[in-house]
């Protein structure tokens, strides 16, 4: 079972995925956490040479080809190993990240950059897709209040909104994306998260 968390910056998907792994392991699951783009060698590169150096002016379509090189490489490696071994892989952003930030937010060509971002999942996408969907204003908020802020955190309103808008009309064509309001109270979301799951997957009516 492949699940993955999508979201604005300050959505709350990394407190969620984390409170949901206790939640599983808790009914004794086998889970692994994992997150885009970081995983492995490779990842932790291309995420410091995306996010953390502030010097590295990237072109948007040198950004997106950095985030398939470490999807694909992090399917490869890890995601498609612990799904045959039966595990439940929980990651943080996965292929509707690339559609909402970089076709969407960047303005890189849709059908391009759907094509790109297909590619690098080797085959591999989620049983579901859980959406924490919160303001601009509460995200902004959030990033405000955060340390280790990044260059994407940094971006403007109107950016956080494309990528916001963009995700929500991912929800609305696919029918494994699920949109929990993630304004609420962080014990709140999670229940939200648990009934969504539970009423929709047999393999987690125990949650």
């Amino acid at each position: 079972m492949f699940v993955t968390f999508e979201g604005i910056e300050g959505s709350g998907k990394s407190t969620q995925i984390k409170i949901l792994k206790k939640a599983l392991e808790k009914i004794h699951f086998d889970v692994e956490l994992t997150r885009e783009p970081g995983w492995g060698k490779i990842g932790k590169l291309i995420r410091t040479i995306i996010l953390d150096i502030e010097e590295l002016d990237l072109h948007p379509f040198s950004e997106v080809s950095l985030f398939c090189a470490d999807r694909a490489q992090h399917v490869k490696e890890f995601i498609r190993p612990m799904l045959n071994k039966g595990k439940i892989v929980l990651c943080d952003r996965y292929y509707d990240s690339t559609i909402a930030y970089q076709a969407h937010g960047r303005g890189l060509d849709l059908d391009l950059i759907k094509n790109m971002a297909n590619a690098s999942t080797l085959g591999v996408y989620p049983n579901v897709t859980i959406l924490l969907d919160i303001s601009v204003n509460t995200a902004l908020s959030r990033i405000v209040e955060r340390p280790g802020r990044n260059k994407i955190d940094d971006e403007s309103f109107e950016f956080h909104s494309r990528v916001k808008k963009a995700y929500l009309g991912i929800a609305e064509k696919s029918s494994c994306v699920h949109v929990i309001n993630g304004e609420e109270d962080e014990l709140v979301v999670h229940e939200n998260i648990k009934k969504c799951l539970s009423s929709n997957f047999s393999i987690f009516s125990r949650l």
